[in-house]
């Protein structure tokens, strides 16, 4: 029953994705804040669509840690699940991504024109100088920022080196950072058919205040992330029967 559900929900998926982004191409001529609006629009569809066809629901924990003003939100990557929920949650959210999302024919553009900030990962020093100043602008604007620290997507239990970028963007924003953990990985694996049934958590933590130093701050993050992402796993493989097992030791 899991495998037939996650079936229809995949061609949904990618029938409603072909949809919005063919049929909100011609729109980019209109403001910006209209792309972020059909963009938390398109995000719904996904996630009632999710709910309905395989059960997987989701929950928050620490809205009240979500700031009035700008900031920066620094989240675990686990699945594409992560890229879609913070529109529903976050004004004006502005995520930074790798430069081929933004190549891609009408998604893309859709996502650009939404105001998303694209990165050479392979393009050094210069990139990521230009990455500040993009995220500097957007913070001005009143915008907020989403980035995954790693740049990619981890399994569960897993992770990677923080990229130093997080760091520069930190120093340079002089606003707080919140770091997002969650356990959508339990339920979608990175490139896996599967949606497994049950609940997501994502949890926003207590902001990181500007004004640390590089290591006090890359510390701080990396350790609230990964410790609250290891508890939200056991506490998701507890409360939900379907989700992905341990990995053995």
């Amino acid at each position: 029953m899991i495998a037939l559900r996650s079936l229809i929900y995949n061609f949904l998926f990618f029938a409603t994705c072909i949809v919005f982004a063919i049929g909100l191409t011609p729109l980019i001529i209109f403001p910006r804040n209209f792309m972020q609006s059909a963009l938390r629009a398109w995000t719904s569809v996904l996630l009632w669509q999710l709910r309905v066809v395989t059960g997987l629901k989701h929950k928050v924990v620490g809205l009240e840690n979500i700031p009035d003003g700008p900031a920066i939100f620094a989240g675990k990557h686990q699945s594409a699940w992560d890229t879609g929920i913070f529109h529903q949650y976050i004004d004006d959210a502005v995520f930074v991504l790798k430069q081929e999302l933004v190549m891609i024919p009408f998604f893309g553009w859709v996502i650009s024109r939404a105001g998303a900030i694209p990165i050479d990962r392979k393009g050094g020093a210069k990139a990521l100088k230009g990455m500040i100043k993009d995220v500097g602008n957007a913070l001005s604007l009143g915008r907020s920022i989403i980035i995954f620290p790693e740049g990619t997507r981890t399994a569960p239990g897993a992770n990677k080196p923080y990229n130093p970028g997080i760091a520069a963007i930190y120093k340079s924003a002089n606003v707080p950072v919140v770091p997002v953990a969650l356990n959508s990985g339990l339920f979608w694996q990175r490139r896996s058919f599967l949606k497994r049934p049950g609940t997501i958590t994502i949890e926003f933590i207590k902001p990181i205040p500007p004004g640390l130093d590089r290591k006090e701050f890359m510390s701080r993050l990396q350790s609230e992330i990964e410790g609250a992402c290891l508890r939200l796993a056991d506490e998701g493989r507890a409360e939900n029967p379907h989700a992905l097992p341990s990995p053995p030791q």
